[in-house]
């Protein structure tokens, strides 16, 4: 499997072997289209070579002329394997770190690199046994992670190269970090970054039932609309699993009591309506199942670091470590990269060293 970077505009780098023969299958192609949601931006599509092997008494060969097609004995399990193996092995990525996979039979996608983008190490992914497969996966990550703003971590040292994103130089233009490290420059796009990181803590908060909240000193109150009053009402329960203390105060108002800790820094006002847009629309049950990611992904942007937002030193240094211990991190919830990298050697070519 390529990197969630090298996407492509078309579906023209896919393939799927089942027991050896080339086929084409709307089941797995869905498996794996959903396995890179998290991580692919909405309008491109994955590059892969993957190879299934099961027992021939579970694939039905004869529903094509040319056997391109075939028919799972059991899709739904099928569906569930790929997805869940694609899923966790993307899970490994992180900023500046390539994914490593378990070994067990084949399929290899050969490197493709690509202009400012990370390095384009290939992902091996190999399917196996599925029970035997899911031993070799890695292990949980950390369920928290340390918070970017605040953090002051001392003047840049350049041992620090050694780290995979390297040190922090500056900021340029409000947007984006500049940092050293062994190859040479990386910039990073702060808000997208911090936007991924946020968004990966609450998931593990959600799924650990555990969302820590900041209770609001001065409760910050809204004027609502009946629909939004109504939903506060009919759905107190899920706002507590979100990390949210809402109150009617009024038949046209709201008061916000406590919001989720990682968001304590966002806009409360707006935070709200937003959730109260998604639980009014979807109900309180779907948004928890179905629609959790999407809520989720709002959420972190509310709290994600702005442009033009000044961090020291300390700041951006504390921002690069979370990136290299967060999963996904190489990517933003909307599929974009957070980071790209410009090595000495393209350096000297743009400025005709040596030439």
């Amino acid at each position: 499997m390529a990197q969630p970077a090298y996407s492509r505009g078309v579906r023209d780098a896919q393939y799927f072997f089942v027991n050896g023969r080339f086929v084409r299958d709307k089941l797995l192609a869905h498996a794996v289209r959903d396995a890179y949601a998290d991580v692919l931006h909405h309008d491109r599509h994955p590059a892969y070579v993957l190879f299934l092997e099961l027992d021939p008494a579970q694939v039905d060969t004869n529903v094509h002329p040319t056997k391109i097609e075939i028919r799972f004995r059991d899709a739904r399990a099928i569906h569930q394997f790929v997805f869940h193996a694609l899923e966790k092995a993307l899970a490994t990525t992180r900023a500046g770190q390539p994914a490593a996979l378990p070994a067990a039979s084949a399929g290899l996608l050969p490197a493709m690199p690509i202009l400012a983008y990370p390095a384009q190490t290939p992902m091996d992914l190999r399917a196996g046994e599925p029970q035997a497969f899911y031993q070799t996966l890695f292990g949980d990550p950390p369920s928290t992670l340390p918070r970017a703003a605040g953090v002051d971590t001392g003047l840049p040292d350049p041992a620090q190269t050694a780290y995979p994103l390297g040190f922090a130089l500056a900021q340029l233009s409000g947007i984006y970090i500049l940092a050293q490290n062994e190859r040479g420059l990386v910039v990073v796009d702060m808000h997208a970054a911090h936007e991924r990181i946020v968004y990966e803590n609450l998931k593990n908060a959600l799924a650990a039932e555990h969302i820590p909240t900041q209770q609001l000193l001065i409760p910050a109150t809204f004027p609502a609309t009946s629909l939004e009053v109504a939903t506060v009402e009919e759905n107190t329960q899920t706002l507590s699993k979100l990390g949210f203390e809402l109150a009617v105060i009024a038949p046209n108002a709201i008061a916000i009591r406590a919001v989720p800790n990682t968001l304590a820094s966002a806009d409360a006002t707006q935070l709200a309506r937003d959730v109260l847009g998604e639980i009014g629309a979807y109900g309180g049950s779907r948004v928890l199942a179905d629609r959790q990611n999407e809520l989720l992904a709002t959420m972190a942007c509310h709290a994600a670091v702005r442009a033009n937002r000044i961090l020291s030193l300390g700041e951006m240094n504390a921002l690069l470590r979370q990136m290299e211990a967060t999963e996904r991190s190489g990517h933003c919830n909307h599929g974009r990269p957070t980071w790209f990298q410009v090595t000495l050697g393209e350096l000297d070519k743009m400025f005709m060293r040596g030439q």
